[in-house]
């Protein structure tokens, strides 16, 4: 029997993969996954759709589909490099900022269908008070968000 040959160990691509896992793990699609951890740890910050599939050992039509939708959920912008025939992609400085304040704004939903459901169910009933548990829960953190992230840009201002 032949051994398939060895390979030469990537740490990059090792780290990749096993940031896109973590990512993957908490629900976030398999190729998106991938495509943004490439796309932040390359030293230029952008890359082309060529340079993704390359990188990642994917097909264009697999990068397509990922830049598609880290692009709708605001974690990747596409770029145009003036003399460039080729669209670049690159993570926003912000993103995880950014994600935390959309998070915000779907928990704030959530908060209303929680306080909706409570108002359905009896007083006294304990899904009433498990529904009002976690609405609560929500208005909260929600309420010291905004802070965190103010004092996130001051420790940043400070910092860099």
């Amino acid at each position: 029997m032949v051994s398939p040959p060895e390979t030469e160990a990537d740490p990059v691509l090792d780290y990749i993969e096993r940031f896109s896992s973590v990512l993957i793990a908490a629900g976030f699609p398999p190729m998106p996954a991938r495509v943004f951890v490439a796309l932040q740890v390359t030293d230029s910050g952008q890359l082309s759709a060529a340079e993704l599939a390359q990188t990642l050992r994917i097909s264009p039509a697999a990068v397509s589909g990922a830049v598609r939708y880290l692009i709708q959920l605001g974690m990747a912008h596409k770029l145009r490099v003036p003399g460039s025939r080729r669209d670049y992609y690159r993570v926003p400085r912000d993103v995880w900022h950014d994600l935390l304040r959309m998070r915000t704004a779907v928990m704030d939903r959530w908060a209303v269908l929680l306080r909706e459901g409570q108002q359905l169910l009896p007083p006294g009933s304990a899904g009433r008070a498990r529904l009002d548990e976690q609405a609560s829960f929500i208005d909260f953190v929600n309420k010291e968000i905004p802070a965190v992230i103010a004092r996130w840009e001051e420790y940043r201002a400070g910092s860099g």
